[in-house]
């Protein structure tokens, strides 16, 4: 029997991935793609599906909640899976507001739409309905260098505004599992990177910089630490979430592997010095820059990923240089889709905001 999922922000990076995911390894799973498309969505992500009788797409807004509530009156849904975000820490310190409004407010009202839908259904389609929130590691704050990685039960202390908005959308999810039984589930993601990743993120801005030589901006000293997954792994272990993920719980779902910022930045060059061989800047590591620190830069990252392994069997498959050269290999390979992206206004006055007026770390 056909099942029906309805994916927020699936034109997105990690939206786009999944969507991909979904339709390759089930037949019998139709997808209702619902996304504003912002600066950030991008349907060319989604070509080589884009004629499957099994796929649309919605242009929406989960802050238009009387539009929400249009398109569920309307479609039978057996599964919601909610990556819609302002997602960049950077643009959140610009302007906090709409983190809020699409983070807390479009949350909210999605919240509200799918407990008023699932209320009305009745038998298995009830019991098997599942509201899936994609969230992220940042909910849980900075780490010392001798602190425990974050366990499902850290406590949340979020330092930016995007950590902050992402962390109230995780306790209005699980509050409504708490005061409705809505099987809502929450998975908490570490730093992905992959192919379709809009260039505002580090990995492909280093990428992208390199192959022009450019200077690859890192802030403060690059010692920065993160954990590091590669997406097809989280698109992975996503659908073991929502075909065995209990309601009511959390996951935390991480690449097991904590290398700086920098020591991230010199694996990209030394890829690329590779794949570059007639680079004029070989070696790429000589364009990097350090420039001046952001506001409530978060020190350290790192995922305890003991419970999913221990109830969904999950560990990621890529190993972070392999996911790395994929993706070096991905941006080097697509040109076209590259090009199109550094065309947007959104993209280039975003990278004259950011960078051009800080000074040198």
């Amino acid at each position: 029997m056909m099942r029906n999922y309805f994916v927020t922000g699936g034109a997105g990076f990690i939206g786009s991935n999944f969507i991909q995911k979904l339709l390759a390894c089930d037949s019998d799973i139709s997808v209702i793609n619902y996304d504003s498309l912002t600066y950030a969505g991008n349907l060319d992500n989604l070509i080589s599906i884009a004629s499957d009788p099994r796929y649309s797409f919605i242009q929406g807004d989960i802050r238009n909640i009387d539009h929400l509530n249009e398109v569920f009156s309307r479609q039978n849904v057996d599964a919601v899976i909610h990556f819609a975000a302002e997602s960049h820490v950077d643009r959140s310190i610009e302007n906090p507001s709409d983190f809020v409004l699409t983070n807390v407010v479009g949350t909210c009202n999605l919240l509200n739409v799918c407990l008023a839908y699932w209320r009305k259904l009745s038998g298995i389609e009830k019991d098997n309905f599942r509201f899936l929130h994609i969230s992220t590691d940042e909910v849980f704050g900075s780490l010392t260098p001798n602190d425990p990685p974050f366990s499902e039960d850290t406590a949340y202390s979020p330092n930016s505004p995007y950590a902050a908005s992402k962390a109230a959308s995780d306790h209005l999810v699980r509050s409504y599992f708490t005061t409705y039984r809505l099987p809502v589930i929450i998975s908490n993601c570490s730093n992905n990177y992959g192919p379709y990743q809009f260039p505002e993120k580090l990995i492909p801005l280093i990428i992208l910089n390199a192959i022009e030589g450019l200077p690859l901006p890192l802030y403060g000293d690059g010692m920065q630490i993160r954990d590091w997954l590669y997406v097809e792994d989280h698109c992975e272990v996503l659908l073991s979430i929502l075909e065995k993920g209990q309601p009511g719980q959390s996951y935390n779902i991480g690449g097991n592997n904590q290398p700086t910022n920098l020591e991230i930045t010199r694996q990209v060059c030394r890829i690329l010095d590779e794949l570059m061989p007639n680079s004029q800047v070989r070696p790429h590591e000589q364009l990097i820059t350090f420039i001046k620190d952001r506001p409530g830069h978060d020190r350290r990252y790192a995922m305890d990923t003991t419970k999913i392994y221990n109830e969904l069997s999950w560990i990621p498959k890529h190993e972070l240089s392999e996911g790395l050269e994929k993706t070096v290999r991905w941006y080097l390979d697509n040109t076209e889709w590259v090009e199109k992206i550094k065309d947007r206004p959104s993209y280039n006055d975003w990278i004259k905001l950011n960078y051009k007026g800080r000074g040198k770390a």
